[in-house]
């Protein structure tokens, strides 16, 4: 019977590690909520792990995408650096080609710069985003074109 329950337990054990671990991205950081924003296509989940303020000013939050995921087009007053730390997606600024990004690549993007960034079709994607806040908050543009997203395959 001890022996029974011991299995018991050791089962009941590793399913909640494996459920806990579901919960977290590949980075370590909270998956965070699916986000219900209309600026994007596709399931984005967001965890905020810093908000931006008098002391600290940039904003940190993890994305994480589901594969086909993508933002619309945006700005950043103050730029944004984004550490990806999970599959493979696309990242494009207004006028330049698109490029594909990997984990642990890092993407700069200048203040006041319009770009997308979004999971490839068949991969999730996820990164570190550290964001300033001083100069202000996202400026959200179109959404990107299916035509657009779809020539990239």
């Amino acid at each position: 019977m001890r022996t029974k329950l011991l299995v018991i337990a050791l089962a009941v054990s590793a399913l909640c590690i494996f459920q806990s671990q579901a919960q977290t991205a590949d980075s370590g950081f909270p998956k965070g909520e699916l986000s219900t924003a209309k600026n994007h296509t596709g399931n984005i989940w967001l965890s905020e792990l810093n908000v931006g303020d008098s002391t600290f000013d940039p904003s940190i939050a993890m994305a994480t995408y589901g594969a086909g995921a993508k933002l619309d087009w945006h700005i950043h007053p103050g730029g944004q650096v984004l550490l990806i730390t999970e599959g493979t997606g696309y990242y494009q600024e207004r006028g330049k080609p698109v490029r594909i990004v990997h984990k642990g690549d890092v993407i700069k993007c200048a203040p006041g710069v319009e770009h997308w960034h979004g999971a490839a079709p068949h991969s999730s994607f996820a990164y570190i985003a550290v964001t300033p806040t001083q100069k202000g908050k996202t400026i959200w543009l179109e959404p990107v074109s299916n035509k657009d997203y779809d020539r990239l395959k």
